[in-house]
């Protein structure tokens, strides 16, 4: 399944004190018990490669190849060299891809408040499908005073509003959107930079979102971003209930897309069945 967008699920106004009006969706795991949906394991694996280490004067036929080696998403990294120490593309870059392939895409804003409030209808409309269907548009918390406005401008600008956080940022800094997001994006490295070693601590804050998400009944789905690879990485966050992964260098050090996009999708729906892979001893997670 590709996307795994939420276009009609959830309106601008979906929730009263941080509760969710109605369970909807597959939030509650419809495959299983609530220990399933504690693990996220009720919910589709997606793949959603980094156009980072793409040859960008070549990223049109970069997203073509994305498209055929199967992907579920395509994410455009938006750096302004304020909120990160590195500079990529605005949206006339993201929209001069569109013509090349139909698989949805999700632009993460890494950029100042000033910037993401006044160019946000630029990038919503930039990241919407070939037939105007809602792209993932993810600000994150760090860089918004109003985030609760900037999350309902996203929907009612016809996008799928979602919410970043940075390594040091607890989980209690998203709890009171959940209701308002489609995807919580937890940030495994120090955004700005690709090839990345992961930050293997972020495994506890990924499992209390999780839980949040249930307590609540919310239709979220939980993203990984930062070092992501096939082995014990991907593993370990889909064990404590991430279900959609973002992989830049992970994806394309393999000798084809495919490959590398076959190798992260096998391992997380291992792990999904129970077949967790252990972190390497050296590792203190």
């Amino acid at each position: 399944m590709q996307g795994g967008m939420k276009s009609s699920v959830k309106s601008a106004r979906s929730c009263v004190g941080g509760r969710a009006l109605a369970r909807v969706g597959r939030s509650q795991g419809t495959r299983g018990s609530r220990g399933v949906a504690m693990k996220g394991t009720d919910r589709d694996i997606q793949i959603i490669p980094s156009v980072l280490p793409a040859d960008w004067a070549n990223m049109g036929q970069c997203v073509a190849d994305l498209e055929a080696a199967g992907v579920d998403r395509i994410q455009f990294d938006v750096m302004d060299g304020n909120f990160v120490p590195n500079l990529t593309f605005g949206p006339e870059m993201i929209s001069a891809c569109r013509k090349y392939c139909k698989t949805p895409f999700e632009t993460q804003l890494m950029v100042s408040q000033y910037a993401s409030e006044v160019m946000l209808e630029d990038y919503v409309e930039a990241t919407k499908g070939p037939n105007g269907e809602p792209g993932v548009v993810i600000v994150h918390v760090e860089a918004c005073d109003h985030l609760h406005r900037v999350l309902n401008k996203i929907r009612e600008l016809g996008g799928s509003p979602s919410v970043a956080l940075n390594p040091h940022t607890p989980a209690e800094a998203v709890k009171n959107v959940l209701c308002d997001v489609d995807h919580v994006l937890v940030m495994t490295v120090n955004p700005g930079f690709g090839g990345q070693a992961y930050i293997p601590t972020m495994l506890d804050k990924i499992r209390e979102i999780r839980a949040a998400i249930v307590e609540g009944g919310y239709d979220v789905d939980i993203e990984v971003d930062g070092g992501i690879k096939a082995d014990w990485t991907i593993s370990q966050c889909c064990d404590a209930g991430a279900n959609c992964f973002i992989a830049g260098s992970g994806m394309f050090a393999y000798p084809t897309l495919k490959e590398g996009c076959d190798a992260l999708r096998a391992v997380a729906k291992d792990a999904q069945a129970g077949k967790v892979l252990a972190a390497p001893e050296t590792v203190n997670a």
